[in-house]
């Protein structure tokens, strides 16, 4: 004997039909939100690599030599960033360029060289609180070929202002 075909239990054409289109709009709204996710990924990237160019420059003025003005011409071999005696003889602030990677590029204050992608400035506080401390504030900006003191607006900049006490 045949069972009817209206006990059978079975999922409808209509029924499909919607479970499809919460699935697509499901399906949209994930997509939606990819290039907000990498574009937060990308600027976490590059904050990331900007605070550890912060980090490697007050290491590198940490471990600068404190000398008497014109007396750091005398020394053979320079800091990491050729910036050794400009706590006290530099009254000009500092620019160095720096790759993706966070590899210092170019020349110190010279024009930004195609690779480079982030800028550092360094402006040295002229009077120190003590003897024994240097005062210099780091402002590192992306791209680099964008000057913010020329009125350029940046995509972004992480600032620090450090006290190295010698």
């Amino acid at each position: 004997m045949k069972r009817p075909l209206s006990g059978r239990s079975a999922f409808s054409l209509v029924e499909v039909t919607l479970a499809l289109g919460v699935a697509a709009v499901c399906l949209i709204v994930l997509l939606g939100l990819l290039p907000a996710s990498l574009k937060t990924q990308q600027n976490s990237i590059e904050q990331t690599t900007a605070n550890a160019i912060i980090s490697t420059i007050w290491s590198d003025l940490r471990a600068d030599l404190i000398l008497p003005p014109g007396q750091y011409r005398h020394l053979e071999e320079d800091s990491g960033y050729n910036l050794h005696g400009h706590w006290a003889g530099m009254m000009q602030p500092d620019t160095l360029y720096f790759t993706q990677e966070g590899k210092q590029t170019g020349t110190v204050n010279g024009s930004p060289p195609a690779d480079a992608v982030f800028r550092a400035k360094i402006t040295y506080n002229p009077v120190p609180p003590t003897g024994n401390t240097s005062v210099a504030n780091i402002r590192v900006s992306w791209p680099a070929q964008v000057n913010p003191d020329q009125g350029g607006v940046p995509t972004g900049s992480v600032t620090s202002l450090i006290a190295v006490n010698r």
